[in-house]
């Protein structure tokens, strides 16, 4: 079957954004622009979280983390789709499409499992105050970091398993600027309609449990705060929003595209970019601007390096 899949299709066509030479055009640039600051940004905040001493603590150890996975996520799709905005004919490679569908999934099954982790982290720290050291130590930080990267690794390697080995012969067009699973496997020349509940099901229910669990640990956050605070409404809100506003962010696309019913070519990619550029950018943006904190270390990190760019 392997054998088949290789000799008969080697390459998958991509159709990308649009057909406009010049909405391309501005696309490369626009896209560019993102991706070197997402880069830019991610790295920043992982650096800066490692130097800083006074950030080192379960909080900011997940958020470090969530920028790397950021940093990886963003790489999977978008600097081949920068490419392809200079080229007429846009192909993947039968291996590349599939290195696109195990990464993506497995960074983006791991961003999943790490968001829930830092509410788990903001609902310790909120409604159990004086366990928060016992309880967020050492050892729990990195056993909730490494289950992340196990369950983002099992769920990408149980996706792949399941179309690698499908036989292609029929077209070979994507209608999107990256390979995933729900494309790929309608070019399958075979009834795919089991292997599409399996593999929605796959992602979905993923989705979905991860979603409900964030849910849950910020409902039961603000009702906390709000009953054992005189402005607790305010004081949860601004504790709680950068991170119900990433998972919103990140979490609605997922879940629209794996469950929803109907598949509209235009809302798919307009979601698939939100997903794969826009999500990974907003996250440093959304954590730093309204943290207090990192911004200080911001400012300390800017001032040392301009005393030391002074004194030389």
């Amino acid at each position: 079957m392997e054998e088949l899949n290789q000799s008969e299709v080697s390459e998958f066509i991509i159709l990308g954004l649009c057909n406009s030479w010049e909405l391309q055009a501005v696309f490369l640039v626009i896209f560019s622009s993102l991706y070197l600051i997402t880069i830019l940004g991610n790295i920043f905040i992982v650096v800066i979280i490692i130097i800083d001493l006074h950030l080192h603590s379960p909080m900011y150890f997940l958020l470090a983390n969530l920028s790397f996975i950021d940093f990886c996520l963003s790489s999977v799709t978008t600097p081949k789709m920068i490419t392809d905005f200079l080229k007429e004919k846009k192909t993947i490679s039968f291996g590349g499409c599939m290195c696109q569908i195990f990464f993506g999934h497995f960074f983006g099954g791991g961003e999943m499992v790490l968001l829930v982790s830092m509410a788990y982290d903001r609902y310790v720290a909120i409604c159990k105050p004086l366990h928060y050291t016992t309880i967020m130590n050492r050892h729990t930080c990195i056993g909730l970091v490494m289950s992340s990267w196990i369950i983002g690794f099992v769920h990408s390697i149980s996706q792949l398993v399941i179309i690698i080995n499908l036989p292609f012969c029929g077209s070979r067009e994507l209608d999107s600027f990256f390979c995933d699973i729900p494309l790929v496997i309608k070019l399958a020349c075979m009834d795919t309609y089991v292997l599409e509940i399996l593999i929605n099901a796959d992602s979905g229910v993923l989705a979905t449990i991860c979603f409900i669990l964030l849910l849950i640990s910020y409902s039961h956050i603000l009702i906390t705060v709000c009953l054992h605070s005189k402005d607790g409404a305010s004081k949860a809100l601004s504790t709680c929003t950068a991170h119900i506003t990433v998972v919103i962010l990140f979490f609605g696309p997922c879940i629209f595209i794996y469950l929803w019913p109907v598949s509209i070519p235009w809302v798919d990619k307009f979601l698939a970019v939100f997903y794969a550029v826009i999500t990974p950018l907003l996250n440093p943006a959304i954590y730093t601007l309204r943290n207090k904190e990192i911004r200080n270390a911001m400012k300390r990190f800017l001032g040392k390096n301009i005393v030391l760019l002074g004194n030389s």
